[in-house]
C-alpha cells in the first residue's frame, strides 16, 4: 500500500477530488499555503494499492494543469532605503507535487 501527498491549486482542488472519488480513491483534504506567491494551495492525501498508484498520478495529471498568470513581485524582507515599487511579471501556477510513500501498516477503526 502507498500513501499519495498530491499538493495542488486550490483552483483544480474540488475537481480533482470528484474525480478522485468517482473512480473509488478515497481522499483527505487539508487547506495549505506556499510557494512563491503565498497562494493557497489544497494538500491531498490518498490512500491507494500499489497497482493503484499509477492510476491515481494519471487522474491527476488530467486535472492539476499548470497555466501562466500576472502576479505583483512580493515585498523585499530586507530592509532598503527608498519606495517600494511592485510591478508585474508572469509567472507559472498549478500542475502538482506529488509524494509516493510506503504504508507500513494500514488499520481502519
Amino acid at each position: 500500500m502507498k500513501l499519495v501527498f498530491a499538493i495542488v491549486q486550490d483552483e483544480d482542488a474540488h475537481k480533482l477530488m470528484d474525480k478522485l472519488m468517482k473512480n473509488k480513491f478515497g481522499v483527505t483534504k487539508l487547506a495549505s499555503t506556499g510557494g512563491f506567491l503565498r497562494a493557497g494551495n489544497t494538500t491531498l492525501i490518498i490512500g491507494v494499492d500499489d497497482v493503484r498508484v499509477d492510476e491515481v498520478i494519471e487522474l491527476i495529471d488530467t486535472i492539476a494543469k499548470t497555466r501562466t498568470q500576472i502576479a505583483t513581485t512580493p515585498p523585499l524582507t530586507t530592509w532598503s532605503q527608498g519606495v517600494y515599487m511592485p510591478y508585474p511579471v508572469e509567472v507559472e501556477v498549478g500542475g502538482a507535487t506529488i509524494f509516493v510513500v510506503d504504508v507500513e501498516k494500514f488499520q481502519k477503526v
